[in-house]
């Protein structure tokens, strides 16, 4: 399995070194894989929007988008339709699996240049696609390469960065993401009135960033840890001083050399992770995605064209409310990156539900209300007023949920099991993207605005699992997990047995 940095103390080793411009680089390069995905997600709802697109590939959707007298919540329920956003998701959770093993295999590097191949071979299919089965197999590519990219970015992050950086560039590859999504609605908003292949422009553009990363990859390093793990190492020591600015990288050099050590000890990680020791931080990973999806955020991303189409706005407006909403997830983002350290992981948890789920229910009272199935739309103001809902809401997400819902899972994990537990949270984060993704349409359809209750009540379900069964983390040494966390906490610690952990080791 992947080994991660550690040390033998119990408190946070300072190895010698500095934040090198190399670093920098490497990190912004790599990040574009978050970038990636994100103009993903914020480019399907734009297109499927569009109504050149509908007519092409989704003719009864148009139709029925066109009919004077349409039911305002079903207009654009369509499983096919659904399937073109969801497909991606399915096809990520595969991948993730495969791409926890070539990661291991053959290293970060690697596995993210994967990663760029299958965007590029998805973006040549959709963007050129002649029919639904093209745009189809197109999303699955893409697929391939978020599940790539979503297991190695992360982890070349972390072990490329200086221990005191790790926090802060792991949220960065959630802020790409976030600016991937405001990009995707940039282009939507100005491509949605060329026609009539302003959609294949949108579509193409996601090589851009796939293009930036596999020539950026080119430049970049494997990581030391990689490269001693599978028994390059003074490759790696020479790796290490590069990225450190230093010569003297002695003890961080022997730290990665024992978490290497250890990690081959442990031949079947996924097999250790049914042990009750590993309950805990595999239920706190799977939750976390599980509650993230469910907060409804990504059905506000993949669809909010659709959705402000459906409360009355026009086109253009609509996919302009889109650009407001995703320039509010950056900097709402950007907020985490400064708090996560000082606040704590739990308070900004707890707050974003209360935020959430007001918000929620005010958007549900007023689509019950005053959004009938058929007729007049909602007037001006109450649209209005439904969109700055919405940046509430995904200001609350995106300082929270969004971001913690990665960060959590990759520091409660002991060494011996955290990339095997992390192949579990990818997998399941795409799992739940996939569902919300094929059934929100479906669901605005039946449930209209009941959908938002829905959201809602789910987001009372998370406050209370964070308050109640989620411990605090900030500041807590990952080798002092067991001891300082699971094994103070109130149900937690029921889990834990006294052989499960004896090696002292730390990551930094």
């Amino acid at each position: 399995m992947p080994a991660v940095v550690v040390g033998t103390s119990g408190d946070t080793p300072e190895f010698d070194g500095r934040t090198t411009i190399y670093v920098i680089v490497c990190v912004i390069i790599a990040a574009f894989g978050g970038l990636m995905f994100g103009y993903d997600i914020g480019i399907s709802g734009g297109v499927t929007a569009m109504d050149d697109f509908l007519k092409k590939f989704f003719p009864a959707v148009y139709e029925r988008k066109q009919h004077a007298h349409e039911n305002n919540y079903c207009k654009y329920d369509n499983q096919y339709l659904q399937l073109f956003t969801s497909s991606l998701y399915l096809a990520a959770l595969v991948a993730s699996f495969a791409a926890s093993r070539v990661c291991s295999k053959a290293g970060r590097k690697p596995t993210i240049q994967i990663a760029s191949v299958f965007f590029l071979a998805g973006v040549v299919l959709t963007a050129g696609g002649l029919n639904i089965e093209m745009i189809i197999v197109g999303r699955i590519l893409l697929g391939f390469g978020v599940g790539f990219a979503n297991q190695a970015v992360p982890l070349f992050l972390s072990e490329l960065a200086p221990a005191k950086m790790r926090g802060a560039l792991n949220i960065s590859f959630q802020l790409f993401i976030t600016i991937g999504i405001f990009i995707a609605n940039m282009v939507n908003y100005f491509t949605s009135n060329i026609h009539p292949n302003g959609w294949r422009i949108s579509l193409a553009l996601a090589g851009v960033p796939a293009l930036m990363l596999i020539v950026g990859s080119l430049l970049i390093c494997e990581t030391p840890t990689s490269l001693i793990e599978r028994q390059k190492v003074e490759k790696g020591k020479k790796v290490l001083r590069k990225i450190r600015g230093v010569e003297n990288v002695d003890d961080e050099y022997d730290s990665i050399v024992l978490a290497c050590e250890m990690a081959r000890q442990v031949k079947d990680p996924f097999r250790k992770l049914t042990k009750p020791a590993s309950r805990p931080p595999l239920v706190i990973a799977i939750c976390l995605q599980i509650f993230q999806q469910f907060t409804g955020i990504n059905a506000i991303m993949f669809y909010a064209p659709v959705l402000f189409q459906t409360v009355g706005f026009g086109s253009d407006a609509a996919l302009l409310s889109s650009v407001i909403t995703g320039l509010v997830n950056v900097f709402s983002t950007i907020v985490s990156v400064y708090t996560v350290d000082k606040a704590g992981r739990r308070i900004l948890l707890i707050e974003a539900c209360f935020q959430m789920f007001i918000s929620q229910t005010i958007i549900g009272i007023i689509l019950l209300k005053d959004l009938k199935t058929t007729g007049d739309n909602l007037g001006k103001g109450e649209a209005i007023f439904v969109v700055v809902l919405v940046c509430v809401f995904v200001m609350g997400f995106a300082w929270s949920w969004g971001p913690l819902g990665w960060l959590i899972p990759s520091e409660t994990f002991p060494l011996e099991t955290r990339t095997a537990g992390f192949a579990f949270a990818v997998s399941s984060n795409m799992l739940c993207t996939f569902i919300i993704a094929q059934a929100f349409l479906s669901m605005l359809c039946h449930m209209q605005a009941g959908i938002f209750f829905f959201f809602a009540a789910w987001i009372i379900i998370m406050g209370m699992f964070t308050w109640f069964l989620l411990p605090e983390t900030k500041g807590v040494p990952v080798d002092s997990m067991v001891d300082k966390v699971w094994k103070q906490h109130w149900f937690w610690s029921s889990f834990m047995g006294d052989d499960d952990h004896k090696a002292d080791v730390k990551v930094v």
